[in-house]
């Protein structure tokens, strides 16, 4: 059924994780559990670098499944590193209690470009 569902509807499911990930960004920061300083700098960073992972994973797998071209991968993953940043902009001048950290902007291009690295060995494992 999951597979279906990539399949059939890639890019309907690439948006809706880019509007989650633009809901986490906007959350006032009062929502956000609070921990030490140390444990964000690891485990926030790999939920930075993990969502625009499964973001730019689902942009290649709608760029295979709709048959486009190559190119169209490395500009969805520019794309995405653009959006990473632009969240993080958003962060500090525009959501209320947030603040944007150059090291989230780096976990998330790490992220995307970590997905375009793989992308051939994703494919295989979702399309099999």
């Amino acid at each position: 059924m999951i597979r279906a569902l990539l399949k059939n509807h890639p890019y309907k499911l690439t948006l809706l994780w880019a509007l989650i990930i633009f809901g986490l960004c906007s959350t006032p920061g009062r929502f956000i559990p609070t921990t030490s300083w140390l444990e964000l700098l690891s485990f926030d960073k790999w939920v930075h670098a993990s969502v625009f992972f499964i973001l730019v994973t689902l942009s290649v797998l709608a760029v295979v499944v709709h048959h486009q071209k190559n190119y169209t991968i490395v500009l969805f993953c520019c794309l995405a590193i653009a959006y990473g940043g632009l969240l993080e902009i958003m962060q500090a001048k525009v959501f209320s209690e947030r603040s944007g950290d150059w090291l989230d902007f780096i976990a998330n291009s790490f992220g995307c470009l970590t997905a375009l690295a793989l992308h051939k060995k994703s494919l295989k494992l979702l399309l099999k």
